[in-house]
């Protein structure tokens, strides 16, 4: 477990990253008043996400455009209401063991904010230790619906399963009657999305079957017969692996992709070669993608990103100091205020307009439909249709904690 502290007023994208966080804890004078707490004291901040392990790569976007957000939200200064920070990153692999652990060492230290959770077997177990010490948890990139009304005391900067499905079932319209397939590794993963899109569009009137293909399978010329023979409204693609590349040209091939609206989930830039010749003839749902919208957020986070592209988890960081820094500014060193700041509170991200629901901390966002186009490494990615963040709403749960 991996463990970096700094300790000063930063200037750089990193320290506003740091200040912002610290701005987490306190405000003002009059917002220490409100908030309490010592308005002098730095604001102890917990960063744990992935820096190694399978989910690094979603994790280093996740911390630049946490960085990038502070930046954005403490208007350059790295400061709210004055205070500085004291910002703990741990990385936890990947690793719910290792997250619980970390959590509970930074809660001992002080720490009243936490954010991070790459992974979603990550955020569902620490959202609980959240609750139990009463201190503010967002989660990140974590998609779970789980994560949703888990308890009064967490909240997600990111999208959430159910409107990515949500979002898939735009390509059909109204699902009543309709034949969809989801083809899947008959894998944890892969049955949890056809959990999904039994609920969400076979709930909407859809006729949801699935063919699940073995981890281990590497021929896909039996299970591209099978869907062909299915002759589906709406084919939904799940996968994850090095496979991939083999399984797409195989639908491809057997004239599956030409056959029907095939939709499947866009993932970070680095993965988009392996659809092949088959990525333009797929259609994407998509949670984010450079270029997906062009707000002020969007201008601000590619100015201050490595590089200056974003990618798929650049939003979710973003988000989660725009959070922070509200929750500091309402709520100084109060995390009752802080919960209460951000319920019902809308705010302009990266994506468009976010708002957190008061009932059970949805982050209801846009999504969006996507194509690419181009060849190999040089695929690029077109929005075809923004849906609001109504539009993909998932359904109210109870808050449970």
């Amino acid at each position: 477990m991996t463990v970096r502290t700094t300790r000063r007023v930063f200037l750089s994208a990193a320290t506003l990253m740091a200040a912002a966080v610290a701005a987490t804890a306190c405000g003002s004078p009059q917002e220490t008043a409100n908030g309490g707490g010592d308005g002098a004291a730095p604001v102890k901040v917990g960063l744990v996400y992935s820096q190694s392990g399978a989910l690094a790569s979603y994790g280093k976007q996740y911390i630049e455009g946490f960085k990038a957000g502070l930046d954005h939200a403490t208007k350059g200064t790295g400061k709210v209401g004055g205070r500085t920070i004291e910002l703990t990153e741990v990385d936890d692999a990947g690793d719910p063991a290792k997250a619980v652990s970390a959590a509970k060492d930074l809660i001992g230290k002080g720490v009243k904010i936490l954010a991070g959770s790459t992974a979603s077997g990550v955020a569902l177990q620490v959202a609980p230790i959240a609750a139990q010490n009463k201190v503010l948890f967002i989660s990140g990139p974590a998609a779970t619906d789980g994560v949703t009304g888990v308890n009064k005391y967490t909240f997600r900067s990111g999208r959430q399963s159910y409107q990515d499905v949500v979002t898939a079932k735009s390509f059909i319209g109204d699902a009543a009657g309709k034949k969809v397939v989801v083809f899947a590794q008959d894998s944890a993963f892969g049955k949890s999305n056809e959990a999904a899109v039994k609920a969400v569009i076979g709930g909407a009137g859809a006729t949801v079957t699935s063919v699940l293909a073995p981890a281990s399978a590497t021929d896909f010329t039996p299970f591209a017969s099978q869907l062909s023979a299915a002759k589906p409204d709406l084919l939904f693609v799940a996968w994850a692996g090095t496979t991939a590349p083999a399984m797409w040209q195989t639908l491809d091939q057997q004239g599956v992709l030409s056959s029907t609206t095939v939709v499947t989930g866009l993932d970070i830039r680095a993965s988009w070669p392996t659809f092949g010749a088959a990525g333009s003839k797929i259609s994407f749902l998509s949670h984010y993608f450079d270029g997906a919208s062009d707000t002020e957020a969007a201008k601000a986070a590619k100015a201050k990103i490595p590089g200056g592209v974003l990618d798929l988890f650049h939003p979710d960081g973003f988000a989660a100091a725009q959070m922070i820094v509200r929750a500091v500014e309402q709520g100084g060193d109060d995390v009752e205020k802080m919960v209460t700041a951000l319920e019902g509170w809308s705010f302009d991200g990266v994506k468009g307009k976010m708002t957190i629901r008061a009932e059970d901390h949805a982050l209801l966002q846009p999504m969006f439909q996507a194509k690419l186009t181009g060849t190999g490494t040089a695929l690029t990615a077109e929005a075809q249709k923004t849906l609001t963040g109504d539009e993909t709403a998932p359904p109210a749960v109870a808050m449970k904690g």
